[in-house]
């Protein structure tokens, strides 16, 4: 006769199972990628809940936004218009440039920039872990979203897209730890690699040499190497520069373009060479995103 009370395996056969289990999978995924295809269907399964979760959120702005006095809105309209005015004067400046630079680019023989497209997208979650800084936003697969996607905001690069699901894609910010991009100082095209981190307004170049003419207060924009980023955005502005002899390079650090602890809404970006393409919601925002920055 069986005893009702028998023992099963130990507490420490269990730890050793479970360890076990847990570093084979992440051996499988790190060199098979094998729980990618897991992590975008819990990406697409819990999508509903991060909408949910985000829902009294946007109510309340609602109705803050309601709340707002007719004289604000008014005041509010009349400086969008002026914005508007100068925004159409610099967009024409802005055209002017761009087809005296592609006539100028096949005189000299050289190929012509093509367009790419882009698409707005808004953040619906924000990352919890402090050592990881990532988004996550409402375009996913069907939006045709891919992964290593540039993304960006008015002020310049925020990261790239590193996972997608069905109708969300997770965004890894230029200010992680983990993230790295190739920028060129527009002042006199000297070339940096810039790494993240951990500190959302910072970013540090590696490897600079002291006698590196790089100042504070010069630009830094994406270099267009690496194949992620396009050549000429904006990235960061480098704030400090210290060249003590003592360390082997010179330690610089640079202040992204956009703010990485405030975004809102995003802009994918299809470069003119990506395989992918965007899919939109409706025809008015076809023609509305159809455009080149």
């Amino acid at each position: 006769m069986k005893s009702l009370f028998e023992r099963g395996p130990t507490l420490l056969t269990r730890l050793v199972l479970a360890l076990s289990c847990a570093l084979t999978l992440m051996f499988l995924d790190h060199r098979l990628n094998t729980m990618q295809p897991v992590r975008s269907f819990m990406s697409t399964l819990i999508a509903p809940v991060q909408y949910l979760a985000v829902l009294p959120e946007q109510v309340m702005d609602r109705i803050v936004y309601l709340a707002t006095t007719r004289t604000m809105l008014r005041n509010e309209n009349k400086l969008l218009k002026q914005e508007l005015e100068e925004l159409q004067m610099a967009v024409q400046r802005l055209n002017f440039l761009e087809n005296e630079n592609d006539r100028l680019r096949q005189l000299l023989g050289s190929d012509v920039r093509e367009a790419s497209r882009r698409m707005a997208a808004e953040v619906v979650a924000v990352a919890t872990d402090p050592f990881s800084h990532q988004l996550v936003i409402n375009k996913g697969l069907a939006n045709g979203v891919y992964e290593g996607q540039p993304v960006l905001d008015n002020r310049g690069v925020v990261g790239q897209v590193m996972s997608v699901g069905r109708g969300t894609a997770r965004v890894l910010l230029i200010a992680d730890q983990s993230h790295a991009i190739s920028l060129r100082a527009e002042r006199n095209d000297i070339r940096v690699l810039a790494k993240g981190t951990g500190d959302l307004q910072q970013l540090e170049l590696q490897f600079i040499p002291h006698s590196t003419d790089l100042e504070v207060g010069d630009k830094l924009v994406s270099s267009g190497l690496g194949g992620i980023y396009p050549e000429g955005y904006p990235v960061a502005e480098i704030i400090s520069i210290d060249r003590n002899e003592r360390l082997q390079y010179a330690r610089v650090l640079a202040r992204p373009y956009a703010q990485l602890d405030r975004v809102r809404t995003l802009l994918l970006l299809w470069p003119a060479d990506a395989t992918e393409q965007p899919v939109y919601d409706t025809e008015e925002e076809t023609a509305g995103n159809d455009h080149v920055d």
